[in-house]
């Protein structure tokens, strides 16, 4: 009997009762924090709203040489973040926005495209130029519109090829074409040069006039001149002391600033006040107090009656298993529990009583293998010890036909206990195949032959059917034993007249050995035991119609070990059919020894 201490309801309401006090004591701080957190967000939302006043200012003096036309743009991201702005030149001019008798001694911030602030745009270029500000390299509509059209022949050509590619345009307005196949773009571009090498006239002019200044100033600081790329990187034709290194990025901002300087706006101061976002609003006034008070009495009840309630359903399932479990280790196998939902409780339930079906089933069978084994042992066992002890009392006396009754009985002990023998090391694992190519046409000889007697004795006639050239990879003794274990239980169940066929073809990547008969058949609902030990259609223990009932789970057991499979299909008064599927031979002796050693 498990203790209050230790059962399941009892810890499932102590930590629910702990989750809701913890809740209480969060609840305070959380009060506590509200205020703070609402004014974090306040701030981060005005933060955002003047990143993106500042961003559009920006914008527009990257791509504008003055201020002039700067009104509306400040009226619309005026009026989408709420905010005022006033927009004033360095030496006190007036641009923009809301014209104020006074002003803030600092500004918010100050708009400048060549000095881009990295506090609201963090991945500005080198030299905190702003990326939008192109100056002399943006490119006239015609080398647009040329580039352009190369990027689409290109892009067609990589299609046609069975590539893909997409189209982008730099802010300059050059097209690029970005592909994931490096090697068919090679090949669009093996006679023409490649859209993305291509440099303008533009371009030219523009790296020229630039390098001209980047030069112009290293020199200034006795340092020799240096390469540029449409990129700003750089390169020298000869190598040099590392100290000469030092200075080229400076004068390369330094060289952009001066040669952007006509393209872009000047600088102007951003005063940014004033907001229509409502704020939020928190008070622990004594009646929100009472409130939350009354709000977390609430849940910690709910929990814990959720938790009873919740803990009684889960409880009472698993103590039903816990019983029947019990029930089943005390030696009754047939114990069930009742089963209702769709939850994993119901899942484990189900599952117990499957393993409970399953263990009565195999007890069943277990009792009945040993019944049957009994039965299969004293049968011969008994007659040679009645030959024995008649002869012994000169009942009896020797004589060539009571010593071959003798021979035939220990030969069929024998076999049982071979039979036997090899379900059991089957089972454990080391039933030994010794692997060889096998002629199937060869192989299904030997059967008949090996039959021929007991089927010329019997009235049957036993026919095979195989293509020549037809080989396995497999231990040719085992699977003559499989095979002939199939025929010898189609002789016992054919009446004379009757014809059993062995046949061979190849289905894709296996090889099908079937072996047809035209007996007596197999019910549908035995089908699915003729592989099980011991089994027999014929409940009858009558040796005439039957044998020891492990020749059938023999050929399962073998086919299995060769990694293959066998099922059977009949019908009731015309016969049966049981297939054979094994891995065909697809290569050479040698590699398939090879892959059996791995």
């Amino acid at each position: 009997m498990i203790s209050v201490r230790r059962s399941l309801l009892t810890r499932l309401l102590i930590v629910s009762t702990l989750v809701a006090v913890c809740s209480i004591a969060a609840t305070a701080w959380l009060a506590a924090r509200t205020v703070t957190r609402a004014l974090q967000q306040e701030e981060g939302d005005a933060l955002a709203k003047d990143g993106s006043i500042y961003r559009g200012l920006l914008s527009y003096a990257s791509t504008h040489p003055s201020w002039t036309a700067v009104e509306p743009v400040v009226d619309a991201l005026s009026e989408s973040t709420g905010r005022q702005i006033t927009l004033v030149a360095q030496d006190g001019t007036h641009l923009a926005g809301p014209l104020k008798r006074t002003l803030p001694a600092k500004p918010s911030v100050i708009v400048d495209p060549l000095a881009v602030d990295l506090a609201f745009v963090p991945d500005a270029s080198k030299g905190q130029i702003s990326s939008e500000a192109i100056g002399p390299f943006r490119l006239a509509p015609a080398e647009q519109n040329s580039l352009h059209a190369a990027a689409i022949g290109l892009l067609t050509c990589l299609r046609d090829h069975g590539g893909s590619g997409t189209t982008e345009t730099d802010a300059n307005g050059r097209a690029r074409v970005e592909t994931a196949n490096p090697a068919i773009r090679r090949i669009c571009t093996a006679d023409v040069t490649d859209v993305d090498d291509r440099t303008t006239v533009t371009e030219t002019r523009g790296l020229s006039d630039l390098q001209f200044l980047v030069n112009t100033c290293l020199v200034d600081q006795h340092v020799a001149p240096v390469w540029l790329q449409l990129d700003f990187t750089w390169s020298r034709t000869v190598e040099r002391p590392a100290s000469d290194d030092l200075p080229v990025p400076g004068c390369i901002a330094t060289a952009r600033r001066q040669q952007l300087g006509p393209y872009v706006a000047p600088a102007a101061l951003l005063y940014i006040s004033g907001s229509n976002a409502g704020t939020a609003r928190f008070d622990l006034s004594t009646g929100n107090q009472l409130r939350i008070i009354v709000i977390v009495l609430a849940i910690l009840v709910l929990v814990v009656g959720t938790t009873i309630i919740v803990g009684m359903r889960m409880v009472r399932p698993l103590r039903n298993l816990t019983q029947a479990a019990q029930t089943m280790a005390s030696g009754y196998t047939g114990v069930r529990v009742r089963i209702s939902g769709n939850d994993e409780i119901t899942r484990l339930g189900t599952a117990f009583n499957e393993m409970s079906a399953e263990r009565e089933r195999m007890e069943l069978q277990r009792r009945t293998i040993a019944a049957d084994i009994a039965h299969e042992l004293r049968s011969p066992l008994t007659n040679i010890r009645g030959w024995l002890e008649a002869t012994r009392d000169g009942i009896g006396q020797h004589d060539e036909a009571r010593n071959a009754s003798l021979l035939e009985e220990s030969i069929l002990l024998q076999q049982i206990v071979d039979d036997l023998q090899d379900l059991a090391m089957a089972d454990a694992g080391r039933l030994e195949l010794h692997k060889t190519e096998v002629d199937v046409a060869v192989l299904l000889a030997q059967v008949q032959t090996a039959l021929a007697t007991s089927a010329d004795a019997a009235g049957i006639t036993l026919e095979v059917q195989v293509p020549s050239g037809l080989h396995l990879f497999a231990d040719p003794t085992r699977l003559r034993q499989a095979l002939q274990n199939l025929a010898a239980n189609s002789l016992r169940h054919t009446p004379p007249g009757g014809i059993i066929s062995m046949k061979a073809a190849v289905d894709a990547d296996a090889v099908v050995l079937d072996v047809t008969d035209t007996g007596s058949g197999i019910a549908p609902e035995d089908l699915a035991h003729v592989f099980d030990r011991f089994w027999r259609a014929e409940k009858s223990r009558n040796r005439s119609s039957g044998g020891s009932g492990l020749g059938l789970a023999i050929v399962r057991r073998l086919v299995e070990s060769h990694g293959g499979s066998v099922d059977a299909q009949s019908t009731v008064g015309h016969g049966s059919t049981f297939t054979i599927r094994l891995p065909a031979l697809t290569g050479s002796m040698t590699e398939h020894q090879g892959r059996q050693r791995a």
